[in-house]
């Protein structure tokens, strides 16, 4: 059984961050609690980025043992490692190497400094996802697109179908950069709890889309995600722009 999506709309892109924030330290909190490790997987973008920022500022966070902690990511470009548009490098800037991570439990994917082609770095990721992440993620966060895409699994693209693996290789990206590596949609179905964080009028139409009954992930890949335990939609007022009245809303 997968958890049917609960929309939570925050005012602001920021309060969205803050409160998404508070959220994730009492999952993570609840995971320590049942498990020796707690296992998230980030997401990039500006919005990845706000949470870690207003993650490094909540006061609870003391409460989680950073020590027993993985960290992995949805996607990332295939790029080397500190290029700026790197989802790691933008996660770092915003304040993710000051939670007292350890730095073997931060999972990042190779780029072409360190790795033959985008395959050979999602082998190697899916690897290194078996060793340490057979459990599963205790809460994966995704981004979405303005044509409802989500990690790097774009609409109608071939990644969408990679079966038997937990990473794939992703070339020929509607966005640049054009060759990326992301997890696949048989290793999203594993994670205990889904949010999507959502900001900005620019993303409403998708939105709308994804929760729209019915809806295809071949066509709108952020239809496809469900946890096991929670699928929260985590949105501001302008994501939120283009739900219909009356859907389920809380402040």
């Amino acid at each position: 059984m997968r958890a049917e999506p609960v929309v939570v709309v925050h005012p602001t892109k920021q309060s969205l961050a803050d409160a998404a924030a508070a959220r994730l330290v009492t999952a993570l909190v609840d995971a320590q609690a049942r498990r020796p490790e707690a296992q998230i997987a980030l997401t990039g973008g500006s919005m990845g980025s706000a949470i870690i920022a207003s993650l490094a500022q909540v006061p609870g966070r003391s409460a989680i043992d950073w020590s027993r902690v993985r960290v992995w990511w949805g996607d990332e470009r295939y790029l080397p490692a500190g290029d700026p548009d790197r989802n790691d490098t933008q996660n770092d800037a915003a304040g993710l190497a000051g939670l007292g991570l350890h730095p073997d439990k931060v999972h990042r994917v190779s780029g072409p400094d360190t790795s033959e082609s985008a395959e050979a770095s999602a082998e190697a990721y899916a690897q290194t996802l078996s060793t340490h992440g057979q459990g599963g993620f205790d809460v994966v966060l995704l981004g979405v697109g303005p044509d409802g895409h989500i990690a790097s699994l774009f609409p109608h693209h071939a990644a969408q179908r990679a079966t038997n693996a937990a990473a794939v290789a992703v070339h020929h990206s509607p966005k640049p950069p054009p060759d990326r590596v992301s997890l696949t949609f048989e290793c999203l179905d594993r994670c205990r709890e889904v949010w999507f964080l959502v900001a900005g009028d620019d993303k409403a139409d998708a939105v709308a889309a994804a929760l729209a009954p019915g809806a295809e992930r071949w066509d709108v890949p952020a239809s496809g995600p469900r946890g096991s335990e929670a699928t929260r939609w985590l949105l501001d007022q302008d994501a939120a722009g283009a739900l219909e009245t009356g859907s389920d809303r809380t402040g």
